[in-house]
């Protein structure tokens, strides 16, 4: 059999925008689909949500997540 080569030694780092995790039903792992924007999270969201397990995670800045912080 071929190899696919070396592992990653670096982590993946995310893109600035908002991310969801889809999966099958059952399953724990999925794929993270990146949006630009809230909106179009939303909708993608709600695209897969019919027959596929959505969890949300939210913004992401500099490859973390980002949670503004409430002001009072």
């Amino acid at each position: 059999m071929r190899s696919n080569g070396r592992p990653r030694t670096a982590s993946i780092q995310l893109k600035n925008g908002f991310y969801i995790e889809v999966c099958n039903k059952g399953y724990k792992k999925g794929m993270k689909i990146w949006s630009e924007d809230k909106k179009g999270m939303d909708e993608v969201a709600r695209l897969y949500a019919g027959h596929k397990d959505v969890i949300i995670l939210g913004e992401y800045k500099g490859g973390i997540p980002y949670v503004e912080m409430a002001t009072s």
